[in-house]
């Protein structure tokens, strides 16, 4: 000692010497240090540590604490230990072993108070997960049994006599049991600091009570499981028997003192230096326990007794450190004899006929029974987070299950793609019994945290090896059958080019309750379920499409064309060429009748009731076409005679069912999750896709192009017929059916769809597809339209034919002994007639704009008509009065329709035909100069040119161009 202090007053002479006088700034007066130390004491301990006023060897360099100050050095932050703040030194703690805690401790006041703060023995207490997993009775043994080692060792202790000594109080220190707060080896180590460091302050609202804190926690849970670290450099096996005597002898409390000192030595607390090494030892001796709890189960399992199976589940599972399986509940699932049973023949699924799932019904009621057993006993045995029963399913699933299956779609592809389809939709069904036997199982507990969720991914995971191949194949295939359906309607197309052809909406006395009637029959019939396992032979017929070449017969039947004719066949069959047939009772055998909302008290009288309303009004228009091709006794025309046939709602219908059987069987997978959900979800919008482009490209855009082509070939002044134009009559009644077509579409699409997609998205494939297949049939029955009221009205036209050959040489120039006849001629008649009844053939069949559209084109081309028509002929004064009888008709006409522009235009054109009932020259010049007189639609000129019609237009011609002209030839113009 007395060297080293020679040597520290030699170097602080030699820093004295090198350093110049010190400044009187620097000397701190005895005063200012009473007044420092005042302030200090008032402030407490907190605020010696901020101020840095306390010596720290290790923190506080020599010579840095007026500096360090806050009060000298303003720009300082107030919360620091030494040159660090606070906080760093709590983060630190935070990190730190449990053994370094007492050197951290002893740098300083200020780092003894920091050991003090709760947050940093809160991590610790926690990472012993004492109320997490219930250590607090295995602490209680533990402590039991301490108290007991302590009162037998002193009892065992000779008897002493006290006397005093020179070591004070450090004699009452009692070694075996030291005091609440004090930790192991360092008995009586923080004693002195205690007296001179306290803890940092806490407000009173938050300080919690002594005894409650984490750090009392934590030394009392330290001071009890540190003693038992020597029991770890033993062998395994006396491992076993040493740690047998501190807790209880039940297996489970056991296996808690393990896994609590399994805590106790982990990264998170680190007690001791040679933690790892005694952590590795625990592992040792755990392992060994675990397999003796094996042993115990086996036994147990053997016996059915499944209290002691329990108790050793739940111990292994407490042993167990989460790393790979856990091997109870692994070596349980591999003794049952569900996976060593063999004799299961998958291929028996598959018939000459085609599919039975009978014996895969037997095969999985066995499975179902097994997994209802074991599982339940799963759930009652095995500890809820262990998930045995999910374990147990996953293996029998991919094992067993997934074996089965994968042998039975092998074969099924060989033999056909259509029942590969159907026997991959089948499986998933059949299979999907497995969810809910698990959650009848999982029902054993109710705490046994088996989710319908999980049951579902535990087929759903199953099944995945499959879901590739099935998706692509269902597009593929469908793509095929679509194909096939088409082709055979061509086909049909061409044998039927020399039938007849028969109205069906067109020829019912309300076209629109009609189309009502079948769609209500269509909903209904998609309403109906779809089988998808097949069990019996019948079955799999109706539930396999075989090339698209028939629907299901209940589908099929609601085309209006089977209802027209004896045996209710195909398109044009019926044998009279008639509409709907009055001798239903008589010829049956298939037809389709829509039942009436009638009372279903009396089926007889009922039946004759629906029979009523649907057979009794038959068009006029039907009968008269009908009769006519009756006396013709031949086609009038066999390409423009099938307008009609173009369209079929045989291959609408069959199309929507080809798609629906498709659409059933990926909705069986409609719940996937992850990336086959996605994928599920758009095979669904693709057969949507598909069918929509087939049925608007290959069958209605095609089926209307041909129609608006042939009626543009159609010449009337070759037909006899005057009253109507059958490619017209023909084109209405596609109509009609390319709108039945679109509503069926609109149900099939609220049917079935909506629910899988967002129908306000207009961004989505499927609303964007039916939005262009709807545009298209509109676009199609425009051009139709527009072609037919081309033919309809223009030159060489239908209503022009009709006017020219039934008006009379001199039909507005009678003699003069001819009685008057103020009615209409017959070429008006005639006219109007074809007229009218082309117009009501559209009602109920598309909208009202449309209409509007149409019935105004047709009285702009009625007027030019018109106008050519009576420039054409030669006008008495009593002729007059015909013409203006006949342009009344017209208007009356015109008028019905309620069209108001067109309207105002036949007004005008009625006011004109008073030009040829005016006997003065004089007035009719005035009434010729009158240009308001006809709304502004007619020039003087324009008319100057009818009134040139009459029949004394040479007597009245100077008379009226001098009135209109003053024109004067003898005075004005002069001959040279």
């Amino acid at each position: 000692m007395p060297s080293s202090t020679t040597r520290s007053e030699s170097q602080n002479t030699r820093t004295a010497a090198k350093q110049p006088p010190a400044a009187p700034a620097m000397k701190v007066s005895a005063e200012a240090k009473n007044e420092q130390h005042v302030q200090t004491e008032e402030e407490g301990p907190a605020a010696r540590i901020r101020g840095g006023c306390i010596p720290c060897p290790l923190l506080s360099p020599y010579g840095s604490r007026l500096a360090s100050n806050p009060r000298n050095n303003p720009s300082l932050p107030k919360n620091l230990v030494g040159r660090l703040p606070s906080d760093l030194h709590l983060l630190i703690l935070s990190h730190l072993p449990v053994h370094d805690f007492p050197a951290y401790a002893l740098c300083s006041h200020a780092t003894s108070a920091l050991a003090y703060d709760d947050s940093i023995w809160q991590k610790r207490w926690n990472a012993l997960g004492v109320e997490k997993n219930g250590f607090g009775a295995t602490l209680d043994d533990v402590e039991a049994h301490q108290k007991g080692q302590v009162a037998a060792s002193r009892a065992a202790a000779p008897p002493t006599i006290p006397v005093d000594d020179d070591f004070g109080d450090f004699a009452t220190v009692d070694v075996l049991q030291p005091k609440p707060d004090e930790m192991g080896d360092f008995v009586g180590g923080f004693d002195a600091l205690a007296a001179t460091a306290k803890p940092l302050q806490v407000p009173l609202a938050f300080a919690p009570a002594p005894k409650d804190t984490f750090r009392n926690k934590f030394i009392r849970a330290y001071n009890l499981l540190k003693p038992l670290l020597r029991h770890l450099s033993s062998p395994p096996h006396l491992i076993l028997s040493q740690f047998g005597s501190v807790a209880s002898p039940s297996l489970r409390s056991q296996a808690k003192l393990f896994h609590l000192l399994a805590l106790f030595l982990s990264e998170a607390i680190r007690p001791v230096k040679k933690y790892d090494v005694l952590a590795l030892a625990l592992r040792s001796a755990m392992d060994r326990f675990d397999a003796s709890l094996l042993s115990a189960f086996d036994v147990a399992d053997g016996k059915g007794d499944e209290a002691t199976m329990k108790e050793a589940a739940e111990s292994s599972w407490e042993l167990w450190d989460g790393a790979g399986d856990w091997e109870m509940g692994k070596v349980w699932a591999e003794k049952r004899e569900i996976f060593y049973q063999h004799g299961w023949k998958p291929l028996d699924n598959i018939t000459k006929n085609g599919l039975d799932f009978t014996p895969m019904d037997e095969f999985m009621s066995q499975i179902l029974a097994a997994v209802s057993e074991h599982g339940a006993r799963a759930v009652r045995i095995f500890p809820p987070p262990a998930q045995v029963l999910i374990a147990f399913a996953d293996r029998v699933a991919n094992e067993v299950v997934g074996e089965y299956i994968t042998s039975l779609l092998e074969r099924a592809r060989e033999v056909s793609t259509a029942m590969f389809l159907q026997a991959t939709a089948a499986c998933f069904r059949v299979s999907w019994k497995m969810v809910d036997t698990l959650m009848v199982a999982a029902q054993e507990r109710e705490d046994s945290e088996i989710t319908r969720t999980k049951a579902e991914d535990v087929i759903y995971r199953m099944f995945e090896v499959n879901m590739d191949e099935y998706l692509d194949e269902e597009v593929e295939y469908l793509k095929l059958v679509f194909d096939n359906i088409c082709k055979s309607w061509d086909r049909q197309m061409a044998e039927k080019a020399t039938s007849n052809s028969t109205t069906r909406f067109l020829s019912a006395h309300n076209p629109a309750q009609v189309k009502r009637n079948v769609l209500t029959s269509f909903t209904n019939v998609l309403l109906l379920p779809v089988t998808i396992v097949p069990r019996t032979v019948n079955a799999v017929g109706g539930a396999l499409i075989t090339g698209g070449s028939a629907a299901v017969q209940g589908i099929a039947m609601l085309n209006p064309q089977r209802w027209a004719g004896g045996t209710g066949g195909a398109a044009g069959g019926a044998a009279d060429g008639g509409a709907y047939s009055k001798n239903f009772e008589k010829e049956g055998n298939g037809s389709m009748l829509f039942e009436a909302d009638v009372d279903n008290d009396d089926d007889e009288e009922n039946d004759r009731k629906t029979v009523a309303t649907f057979t009794s009004d038959t068009s006029t228009l039907a009968t008269s076409m009908t009769e006519s091709a009756r006396k013709n006794g031949k086609d009038s025309d066999t390409t423009t005679n099938q307008l009609d046939l173009l369209l079929s709602l045989d291959v609408a219908l069959e199309l929507i069912h080809a798609d629906r059987e498709a659409l059933k069987r990926v909705e069986a997978f409609a719940g996937y999750p992850g990336h086959y959900g996605h994928r599920v979800r758009d095979t669904i919008e693709e057969l949507f896709i598909l069918m929509l482009q087939t049925l608007g490209e290959r069958h209605v855009t095609k089926g209307f192009a041909q129609a608006t082509e042939r009626m543009t070939e159609y010449k009337p002044a070759e037909h006899e017929e005057t009253t109507s134009v059958a490619p017209l009559v023909q084109f209405f009644e596609l109509v009609h059916l390319g709108d039945m077509i679109q509503s069926m579409v609109q149900v099939y699409f609220d049917k079935e769809l909506a629910p899988h997609i967002d129908k306000t998205d207009f961004l989505n494939a499927i609303v964007r597809e039916k939005k262009r297949f709807e545009n298209a049939l509109d676009e199609s029955v425009a051009g139709g339209l527009n072609a037919g009221a081309l033919f309809s009205l223009n030159r060489p036209s239908q209503v022009e034919h009709i006017i020219l050959t039934q008006t009379k040489p001199r039909e507005y120039y009678p003699p003069e002994d001819t009685p008057l006849d103020l009615g209409p001629t017959k070429a008006c008649t005639e006219a109007i007639n074809c007229l009218e009844k082309h117009c009501k053939l559209l009602k109920g069949s598309t909208s009202k704009e449309v209409l509007e559209v149409f019935y105004q084109e047709i009285g702009i081309r009625l007027i030019a008509i018109l106008q050519k028509h009576i420039k054409r002929q030669i006008i008495s004064l009593n002729g007059g009065f015909q013409v203006i009888a006949d342009l009344n008709t017209y208007h009356a006409f015109i008028s019905s329709l309620k069209v108001q522009a067109i309207a105002s235009d036949f007004s005008h054109l009625k006011m004109l035909g008073h030009v040829y009932v005016v006997e003065d020259a004089k007035d009719l010049a005035q009434i010729v100069r009158d240009v308001t007189r006809y709304g502004g639609a007619y020039r003087p000129e324009d008319i100057y040119e009818f009134i040139q019609r009459r029949s004394d237009w040479k007597k009245i011609e100077k008379v009226v161009d001098k009135t209109m002209y003053n024109l004067s030839f003898k005075e004005d113009c002069v001959i040279c």
